[in-house]
């Protein structure tokens, strides 16, 4: 039985045999709707209230992260712009936007509310305002190359390794097996406890253990942290693709949306990081 990284994901209906196993398109859709909180259809029940709710597509996938994209986007850009006018704002913006998201992953994540159209779009408006920011902060100091061009590195290098994991999958070079998925779990549960022993031990030593500093180890780590991330993409894009193959209501695709968006701000952090790294003298 397969699982994600991401924990937008892990909500997917299961039997026995795994995921989606469905003896027919109906039975499909009949879970599916329930895991998502519609009325159940299926062909034991002919006569219902309404019509079953329209199965999520791929094209149902794209137009909601893209607009998710879209706001994150538009409010990083106004962050950005504000924070470049005023620098007392960066540290308030990183702080109410990074929780603020965060709070709301888990609202979403462990409350069920995946499909909800206002906590996703919140996120990526609350998310906008934590990488704008962010973006800022790591770039202002460093000299020879502007700032904007290291963002713009950044996303570029964002989208180009999105699109390439997406190539991997759907060619099907590297297989989504619940072996390499327990492996990228695995290294994933790593580098939180590894970040979270950094930030620790910065309290009480210059630099912590070195893992965000600028030298060698922190080079590698973030290397590290971005092929975990990118590995993540194959675990995300197989969940939507079993979302997919299960019928599941259209409105799902939200949810779809908001854990690629959680894995490509991490990724954006992790690249402009290094690209902070290399850059800074």
């Amino acid at each position: 039985m397969r699982t994600t990284s991401n924990p937008v994901f892990r909500n997917l209906p299961k039997q026995e045999g795994g995921y989606a196993s469905f003896g027919s398109t109906a039975a499909g859709a009949g879970q599916m709707t329930q895991q998502f909180g519609q009325p159940q259809y299926t062909q034991a029940e002919p006569y219902t209230t309404g019509p079953a709710p329209r199965a999520m597509t791929i094209d149902d996938v794209v137009t909601k992260t893209g607009i998710t994209l879209g706001v994150l986007s538009v409010t990083a850009i106004v962050s950005y712009i504000l924070v470049n006018q005023n620098v007392d704002l960066a540290a308030p913006f990183v702080i109410a936007g990074g929780l603020i998201g965060l709070v709301l992953v888990m609202i979403a994540s462990f409350g069920n509310k995946m499909d909800n159209p206002a906590i996703v779009l919140a996120y990526a408006a609350a998310e906008g305002v934590f990488l704008g920011a962010l973006s800022f902060l790591m770039t202002f100091q460093i000299s020879g190359v502007s700032a904007e061009t290291l963002i713009v590195q950044a996303v570029l290098g964002t989208f180009g390794v999105f699109f390439g994991m997406l190539v991997v999958y759907k060619t099907g070079a590297i297989r989504v097996t619940p072996r390499l998925t327990r492996m990228i779990v695995g290294a994933l549960i790593g580098v939180v406890v590894l970040s979270l022993g950094n930030l620790i031990a910065s309290f009480f030593i210059d630099g912590g253990l070195g893992l965000r500093d600028g030298g060698g180890l922190a080079i590698i780590f973030s290397l590290v942290c971005i092929g975990i991330a990118a590995f993540s993409f194959l675990l995300d894009f197989d969940a939507a693709d079993q979302l997919i193959r299960a019928q599941a209501p259209e409105k799902a695709a939200w949810g779809v949306a908001l854990g690629l968006t959680v894995t490509l701000v991490w990724l954006y952090v992790e690249i402009l990081r290094l690209l902070s790294y290399f850059n800074n003298d």
